[in-house]
């Protein structure tokens, strides 16, 4: 996020610096907070300040915002450790980092059951999550139906993206960033995801392709890609286009193998040219690993392909970044090994035990509207009644005195008014987490109940609506 620069001399003086009250046993002059340091410090000061003050927030273990994963294995640790010191971008000089990350891809590819043909199969790389993933996705559709339009003699300066509005932020960077009009089919209340004849309305001849969610964040439900799919078939026959989709599988990539193998979604689906996950969610990573991955090598353009060789060997890259660690590669890589089909499958199986529990729970108090469906991401999102005396905002706020991280927030355009909050599910919740979280819910609604005033409609407190994936 862009933050501006201190006004150090209009600042008071007991928030420059770290006062050295705070670590007399090391400390005896205070260190400057937004300027370097005249001086060095001991090790141990630094790592005390920075570690106290990350204390500070809340517990990764309540956060229930946040789809990253929060723990790993002690074992992996390591090897993340050991993988900041080799540079995924050198390929010459750590060959079998690389080696590792062409795995990955092959069991992704493998997983989501991309054709082996003679195009030479599935391509694919890893990125700095799902984002960058999304970005390149994006590119390849652009030059692809840029270069289709080239080859027809036709206008090229009118690219645009047809997605649901419940499309994470990152779809919407990408519009903007890289000059294509994003389509937005509008939600309403009561639905919260996109419908197949609204796609089908939405394409035209300038459409680079159709982005379909497999896990939405606000609710947690799959997009019908099957049937998107079937009617953009009509559609492309009909016109004579070749409006491809993308899926959106940051959340729901590393589900609905496991939990919903009859769901076709993926490469099995004809029109799915390209998919991106996030390794950091259900993939059980920490944060800044995700996958994209293509069809088949024709569907990536030669032109988004850079070769260098200023690191040794002559080496092929499609990243917006360059050098990085090979960390989050390692943790993946790690996970693959460690779990396999059978350990993914009893992760996911048991967080959606958890959230089915607490869905469960919260519909038999009679005070909830619940939102995501029992064939969704392992999430539960819900909104209180129009005539509850409080908000979901206030109830998220009494959940703080407890320590749980609850995010309230309101739909997208279209559906704003309805405000709803959710609790994610993760690794390393239990069942006696479980229970009192929802014992906590129940107590903070009966308290809220009795004491809380309604809001003015339409009250949106300050940050509030901050949606956190």
């Amino acid at each position: 996020m862009v933050k501006k620069q201190k006004d150090l001399k209009s600042m008071d003086e007991s928030v420059k610096y770290h006062s050295p009250t705070y670590a007399r046993r090391y400390m005896t002059e205070p260190i400057p907070k937004f300027e370097l340091p005249e001086q060095s410090v001991p090790g141990p000061v630094a790592y005390r300040l920075i570690h106290d003050e990350l204390e500070l927030d809340g517990r990764p273990s309540q956060n229930l915002a946040t789809f990253c994963t929060t723990w790993m294995e002690p074992e992996v640790d390591q090897l993340i450790q050991q993988g900041l010191h080799y540079n995924l971008a050198d390929e010459d000089e750590y060959p079998h980092v690389i080696r590792i990350q062409e795995r990955c891809v092959n069991i992704l590819a493998n997983l989501f059951h991309a054709p082996v043909d003679v195009d030479g199969g599935a391509v694919g790389t890893a990125t700095i999550g799902s984002s960058e993933a999304i970005m390149l996705a994006g590119l390849a559709m652009k030059w692809n139906w840029r270069k289709r339009r080239r080859a027809g003699g036709l206008p090229e300066d009118k690219p645009n993206l047809v997605m649901g509005a419940n499309v994470q932020v990152c779809w919407k960077k990408f519009a903007r960033y890289f000059d294509v009009e994003g389509k937005y089919i509008p939600l309403e209340p009561g639905r919260y995801v996109v419908t197949p004849q609204q796609v089908a309305d939405a394409v035209d001849e300038n459409t680079i392709g159709v982005c379909a969610v497999l896990g939405s964040t606000f609710t947690g439900e799959f997009e019908p890609v099957k049937a998107i799919n079937d009617i953009l078939q009509e559609v492309n026959e009909r016109n004579g286009w070749d409006v491809p989709v993308h899926v959106d599988g940051a959340s729901g990539g590393f589900v609905a193998p496991f939990l919903y193998p009859d769901n076709e979604w993926d490469f099995r689906v004809p029109l799915v040219r390209s998919v991106n996950v996030s390794g950091h969610k259900y993939g059980l990573c920490y944060p800044g690993i995700g996958w994209v991955v293509w069809r088949k090598k024709s569907v990536l353009p030669e032109e988004l392909v850079f070769h260098v060789n200023y690191l040794g060997g002559d080496m092929e890259t499609f990243n917006l970044n360059f050098s990085r660690p090979a960390s989050g590669v390692l943790g993946q890589y790690y996970n693959f090994l460690r779990l396999g089909r059978e350990g993914y499958t009893n992760v996911v199986k048991a967080l959606k035990h958890n959230s089915d529990f607490i869905r469960e729970q919260l519909m038999a108090t009679g005070q909830f509207e619940i939102l995501s469906d029992d064939h969704s991401l392992p999430l539960v999102a819900w909104a209180v009644r129009q005539d509850d005396p409080y908000t979901a905002f206030d109830l998220s706020h009494k959940l703080r005195e407890k320590g749980w991280i609850v995010p309230a927030y309101t739909m997208p355009e279209n559906a704003e008014s309805v405000t709803c909050l959710r609790v994610v599910i993760r690794e390393g919740m239990s069942r006696e987490v479980a229970e009192d979280l929802v014992d906590d819910i129940i107590r903070a609604t009966a308290e809220l109940n009795e004491s809380a005033p309604k809001q003015k409609a339409g009250h949106v407190p300050e940050k509030a609506n901050r949606l956190i994936c």
